[in-house]
């Protein structure tokens, strides 16, 4: 069973399309990455995959459940970190750990006050007296507690300092490697996702372009450079799908995203002694697919 499927989902707000027929599947046990600019349409897949926000057209299986018309038994064995964590202000960490324990079946008290010690968090002091950092580390505490089959994150790191953010995907690796729970997460956090997503789905203008396992991904995308006096060179990568082509200095450097060593070596280019081929990290394959970084992504 695939925890999380979406099937032909499509939203508008008024003549606005912000998801246009969007189907993917998350295999269980792994860590899927969901990225796009601002206005991709991130935030309303998230909604509609909670059962916040009912589709135009096609559906969301959420544990093999419908999200819209089965959303309380299909959250049942969810946990949730929201992109802006709300609580009642005057409520502490432990008092909302035992306001949410009476919501699960199970509920780990003392694992929550152990990740928040772990985070450098007190547990009585108020909600709102927190940063917002701190509040979604909170979040992120509660949504584990119950032990749940599926966590959602909604940018969960935004916010939060280099130190901060980098306990937070360590709990993350923790729990993934103690319980294989499904992780859903969008993110502007690449260089933090990257190490240990699996698969990776990028949504431009409400489509989504590319939707791949992570391994693949890096595989496929190479900067080729060379010197400017072989410029002509580029029409020789047209096999390998060349995406961008700048000229820097006295080089010029495409980003393909059809690398194989084999056409590269057929190719006259390949065969040359001066072309340089290098790998790209996520982010430089994200901004080659969508034109720039994120915002917060620096």
């Amino acid at each position: 069973m695939n925890p999380i499927v979406l099937e032909g989902m499509t939203v508008r707000y008024g003549d606005r399309l912000a998801l246009d027929n969007v189907s993917l599947a998350v295999p269980e046990g792994s860590v899927y990455a969901l990225l796009g600019r601002n206005g991709s349409g991130k935030s309303s897949l998230v909604r509609c995959l909670l059962g916040g926000q009912k589709p135009e057209a096609g559906r969301v299986l959420i544990l093999d459940r419908d999200a819209w018309t089965e959303r309380a038994s299909a959250l049942a064995q969810v946990g949730v970190v929201p992109e802006e964590p709300d609580a009642p202000p005057t409520m502490n960490a432990r008092q909302l750990s035992r306001f949410c324990s009476r919501l699960y079946p199970a509920w780990d008290a003392a694992g929550m006050e152990a990740r928040l010690k772990r985070f450098g968090i007190s547990a009585t002091t108020p909600f709102g007296q927190l940063s917002k950092g701190q509040k979604g580390q909170v979040s992120l505490a509660l949504a584990l507690a119950p032990a749940p089959r599926l966590l959602v994150l909604d940018d969960p790191t935004l916010g939060l300092d280099a130190v901060a953010r980098k306990a937070v995907f360590g709990e993350l690796i923790g729990e993934l490697a103690d319980r294989g729970i499904t992780v859903f997460i969008t993110t502007h956090d690449l260089a933090g996702i990257e190490p240990i997503a699996d698969r990776v789905g990028v949504l431009r203008a409400g489509r989504l372009v590319l939707d791949e396992e992570m391994e693949a991904l890096k595989g496929r995308f190479r900067r080729v450079s060379f010197p400017r006096a072989q410029a002509a060179g580029v029409s020789r990568l047209e096999a390998l799908a060349p995406l961008a082509v700048a000229a820097r200095g006295w080089e010029v450097e495409a980003v393909v995203s059809n690398y194989d060593e084999e056409s590269f070596t057929a190719s006259r280019l390949g065969k040359a002694e001066d072309p340089e081929v290098t790998a790209l990290t996520l982010e430089e394959i994200f901004i080659a697919l969508t034109g720039e970084v994120e915002e917060g992504n620096r």
